[in-house]
């Protein structure tokens, strides 16, 4: 049975987004489509799951598909990679960048090459799965396969990558979430404090707070969520209030209303 790829289509335009969506909707051996209209989108959709083949136009604007590309080649496991432009020059940029896309396809797509690009990217698949079968046979069957915890701990962070806005040189930068301490609102973007410093994501608050719950992030105020799991110290305050302690020895604010649910989840 022939494998179903994930794909991710990236394109500012939305007429060519679209229409390339439905050609691969019913092209055999694609099982899902996902669309993104620009890099910032797709970056969000790539940090919270795995694609196994991103169809990237060349030129957008703000972060564009070579910009995008190279970050993609940083993942610990990225996805097969093919480009689509309108103008024959794109090739010759990714390439004299150090990009490797399995095709490089010519606006309009037709239906014949974007089934020759599927066809690639299903024979890439099958020799990266033949090139490890080896290793497998060497263990019992039915046993674990054992991995190096180099391996591990990469496929762990690559799953909790998040994409921030680098303050110096306007570039978007991927973050590891677990280096949070804490996010603070600031109008319609919220500013992320981690270990490495101080970067800007467009989402509000209650967005962060759903979406980092699972991940030991919690609504401390109304204007931070923080996250426990780098907190160190709980310091009470005059008037009833606390403050939490982080990592790094700076202190985030607990709203009064908000004491008693942080006491809960922390079993003080």
């Amino acid at each position: 049975m022939t494998a179903q790829l994930t794909a991710l289509v990236v394109d500012d335009e939305r007429p060519a987004l679209e229409d390339l969506g439905r050609l691969l909707d019913s092209t055999p051996g694609i099982g899902e489509v996902t669309l993104a209209a620009g890099g910032p989108e797709a970056l969000h959709l790539l940090a919270e799951r795995a694609f196994d083949v991103v169809f990237l136009d060349v030129r957008m604007p703000g972060l564009d598909g070579l910009e995008l590309a190279k970050t993609l080649t940083r993942f610990a496991e990225p996805p097969a990679l093919i480009f689509v432009s309108a103008h024959e020059d794109g090739a010759v940029g990714a390439f004299e960048q150090g990009l490797h896309p399995l095709d490089y396809l010519m606006k309009p797509v037709s239906r014949a090459r974007i089934e020759q690009a599927i066809e690639r990217v299903l024979e890439a698949t099958a020799a990266s799965t033949e090139r490890f079968a080896p290793a497998e046979r060497d263990h019992p069957a039915g046993g674990p396969l054992a991995t190096g915890p180099e391996q591990s701990s990469l496929n762990d962070s690559a799953a909790d990558i998040i994409p921030v806005e680098n303050q110096r040189g306007g570039s978007t930068r991927l973050l590891d979430r677990t280096t949070v301490l804490y996010v603070k609102a600031e109008g319609d973007y919220v500013r992320v404090y981690a270990d490495g410093g101080r970067f800007l994501v467009r989402a509000s608050l209650s967005e962060i707070e759903q979406r980092w719950r699972q991940h030991g992030f919690v609504r401390v105020h109304r204007s931070y969520v923080a996250n426990l799991r780098r907190a160190t110290e709980i310091r009470p305050q005059l008037g009833g209030g606390v403050m939490i302690v982080m990592a790094d020895g700076s202190e985030v604010p607990v709203a009064r209303r908000q004491v008693a649910e942080l006491r809960r989840r922390l079993r003080m």
